[in-house]
């Protein structure tokens, strides 16, 4: 028998928050997407101006952090020709991402979700993405 500990809708939100105050901040309306420890959607929000091409992204980019338990950064520095991780994001139907925005969610060293914010450039998604997760950490304490 196992014991999963995963977000529940309270930390999704919490999350969104973070990651929404500082997409404000730099002035970049996102998509962002939480979801549990397997990838499956907790909450989305699409801010205003969002863009409606990043609601798939930013989901996307969520699961494969959290089913993954890697950033989708990660998966983009490994998935060049010539290595053997190459083509990843084919798989899963076409969900793996590897475009940088998609960050897994870690409370005491154990993937609980993922994040994934879409609509800014790569780097923005990330800060943002790690903002939302800085202020859920915070939380907790």
């Amino acid at each position: 028998m196992l014991t999963v500990n995963r977000l529940d809708l309270a930390d999704a939100q919490v999350l969104i928050a973070g990651a929404a105050a500082r997409a404000g901040e730099i002035g970049i309306p996102m998509c962002i997407a939480i979801t549990d420890e397997s990838g499956n959607l907790l909450a989305f929000e699409r801010m205003d101006g969002g863009k409606v091409t990043s609601i798939t992204v930013a989901q996307d980019k969520a699961f494969t952090a959290a089913a993954a338990r890697k950033a989708t950064h990660e998966y983009n520095q490994a998935c060049v020709p010539g290595n053997l991780v190459f083509g990843i994001h084919t798989e899963v139907g076409g969900r793996l991402s590897v475009v940088g925005g998609g960050l897994p969610v870690m409370v005491d060293g154990e993937v609980v979700g993922g994040i994934g914010l879409s609509s800014g450039t790569p780097q923005q998604d990330m800060d943002c993405a790690q903002a939302g997760i800085d202020h859920f950490l915070s939380q907790r304490s």
